[in-house]
């Protein structure tokens, strides 16, 4: 263990005695051995000895430290006598040592000096002992074997006035005012020299005993470092060493392996993201294609070579012999030769016989109205599957050429095929109508299985210079999904006339208003009349063109079971929107023209 000499403190191990030092007396103030005053710092200290007590002076023998006067044995009484009356002395003779001049002192801190002026270098002073043993003391050599080695410390011989000191300390002489300049010795804590306390002390022990304050250890003068090649820090053994650079590698290959971690799911989660693209890609093309075969724009051929693959594939099958089939084909190509429909596909009379029924039977049934004569022409092997929209035109077009309002302007016009229908639609864009439609179907109908809607019946109607409207139903009107404005809409337009009040008095009324073509997602129908029954409620009577079985209402009894192939009611017409072409008249050149201008962005009536 370690004793401080400076203050006294002891008990310190080697590590605790360095930064006590370090702490308390290199980094601290520093108080005057020889009076109270503290607080003030090392020149501080200095100016204050040379001025307030320079009665102490430095000997240039380089071995001892004594006063000027003290050349024998002096009288204890005598010697304080004599450096109580030095206080007040400001004399300062010139210095053998060398060192920088101090700052000039502040007021405060000449409490006991008269008169002061600064020195040019430091003085050593003999200094009274504190302790019991007598301490060994540093003094400052320019020279050590004749050859300049800066400053070197070396213990001094004992002096006659050092023995003095301690026979006079003995015999309990001191005086007051030499127990008041009583100061301890400063003594370097590792070798036990001592010399001039300050900066002279705090150098010694930085150039002789650096290794001690940079890295302490127990039982050696010099320790190896072994510095860490991957941060800042030192260690003293290379066992710990290891251990830290362990925990380096420990570390950065957790690093590693969490950012393989991170590449492996970023990489799965990409393979992921790839592998779902290209099913939603493969998704679409297979419903595009299902909407291009659905809607005639595969390129597979149109109206001409579907019917004759199914005539061919019906012959193969067995369900056609060779005979038949070049009958069948040599029909079909007449009547696309001529344009007209061959009327194998055609039932008619089925509005009349629609008429006789309810007279006679419907108990449940308060009213009916019925649309005027019109045939029903349903899928032939060519436009099975996507012809239902040409199909719908044929009926509406035969119930108008029977009536003498539109016959005249119609010109006697017999009912179209498909292609010709396809090629008056083409006609029609030709001349400006629905400019938009064009486009989608490229300015071409024949020759592909495209389908139509209602704005291609509008735009055909309008070019023929029949007076009609588009009537949307964007948007169900009632509970689940259900349209009761679109029944309401068709019960106004057929109960609406000038003799609709006398009409309403009978149970059925055959009017002379052509029926309605009515469109929906998927599909169109065409609307024939419509039903009131007495308990409020109302039911469509429809042409379906997918219907094949209209003649069994011709050959057989119509009954409530057969009507059902016409019926529909409120809730079996549940799609999100409908739209219907109405008829009502007929077109002036301007209109025609002016409507044909305005398809150019057509609009429709919006219900609701």
């Amino acid at each position: 263990m370690f004793t401080c000499d400076i203050c006294g403190q002891g008990g310190l191990s080697e590590p605790d005695m360095r930064t006590h030092v370090l702490i308390m007396h290199e980094e601290n103030e520093y108080s005057c051995p020889m009076c109270n005053l503290s607080g003030i710092s090392y020149n501080e200290l200095m100016f204050h000895i040379e001025t307030s007590h320079s009665e102490v002076k430095p000997v240039d023998d380089n071995r001892t430290m004594y006063s000027i006067e003290q050349e024998g044995v002096l009288d204890s009484s005598l010697q304080t006598s004599r450096l109580t009356d030095l206080k007040h002395k400001t004399t300062l003779e010139p210095q053998e040592f060398g060192g920088d001049r101090m700052e000039k002192p502040k007021p405060e801190q000449l409490q006991m000096s008269h008169s002061a002026s600064p020195s040019d270098c430091e003085r050593t002073f003999r200094q009274n002992v504190k302790t019991k043993s007598e301490p060994k003391r540093l003094i400052q050599s320019e020279s050590v074997n004749g050859h300049f080695s800066g400053k070197v410390w070396r213990q001094p011989e004992q002096t006659l006035f050092d023995k003095n000191r301690r026979e006079t300390k003995s015999n309990g002489l001191c005086s007051t005012s030499e127990e008041s300049m009583k100061f301890d010795t400063p003594e370097c804590p590792f070798c036990g020299l001592i010399g001039n306390a300050g900066e002279d002390l705090s150098e010694h022990v930085k150039s002789k005993h650096a290794e001690i304050l940079e890295t302490p250890q127990k039982g050696c003068g010099k320790q190896r470092l072994y510095p860490c090649p991957m941060c800042k820090l030192v260690f003293v053994s290379c066992q710990i060493l290891q251990e830290h650079v362990e925990l380096h590698l420990a570390e950065s290959r957790a690093e590693e392996c969490a950012l393989a971690d991170r590449q492996l799911a970023q990489k799965l989660q990409e393979d992921e993201e790839m592998q779902r693209k290209a099913i939603e890609t493969k998704r679409e093309q297979d419903e595009f294609q299902k909407l291009q075969r659905q809607y005639g724009l595969d390129n597979h051929g149109g109206y001409k070579q579907q019917i004759m693959r199914n005539m061919e594939r019906a012959v193969a099958q067995g369900q056609m012999n060779p005979a038949e089939y070049h009958r069948r084909r040599a029909e079909v190509m007449e009547t696309l030769a001529l344009g007209e429909d061959d009327g194998t596909t055609r039932t008619s009379g089925l509005i009349k016989m629609l008429n006789q029924h309810y007279q006679k039977n419907g108990a449940e049934i308060r009213h009916v109205i019925l649309c005027a004569e019109t045939d029903h022409y349903h899928a032939s092997l060519g436009d099975k599957g996507w012809g239902c929209g040409y199909r719908n035109f044929q009926m509406l077009l035969s119930s108008l050429i029977k009536m003498e309002e539109y016959k005249h302007d119609l010109h006697d016009i017999a009912i179209p095929c498909i292609p010709k229908i396809q090629s008056m639609i083409e006609e029609a864009w030709k001349d400006g109508f629905d400019p938009q439609g064009a486009a989608h179907f490229k300015n071409k109908l024949q020759g592909t299985r495209a389908w139509i809607g209602a704005t291609e019946i509008y735009s055909l109607l309008t070019f023929l210079r029949i007076k009609c409207q588009i009537v949307d139903f964007h948007s169900p009107t009632g509970p689940s999904d259900t349209h009761p404005r679109l029944f309401e809409w068709i019960w106004q337009f057929y109960s609406s006339g000038r003799d609709a009040g006398l009409w309403l008095q009978s149970k059925v009324i055959w009017t002379s208003k052509p029926p309605i073509y009515l469109q929906h997602q998927g599909h169109s129908r065409t609307i024939i009349g419509i039903e009131e029954r007495k308990n409020g409620t109302l039911c469509l009577l429809i042409f379906d063109p997918g219907n094949q079985e209209m003649q069994k209402l011709l050959h057989h009894d119509v009954t409530a079971v057969n009507l059902k192939m016409l019926r529909r009611f409120l809730g079996s017409m549940k799609h999100k929107q409908y739209q219907i072409v109405a008829v009502n008249g007929l077109l002036t050149v301007e209109e025609k023209n002016a409507r044909k201008h305005a398809s150019a962005v057509l609009t429709a009536e919006k219900v609701p």
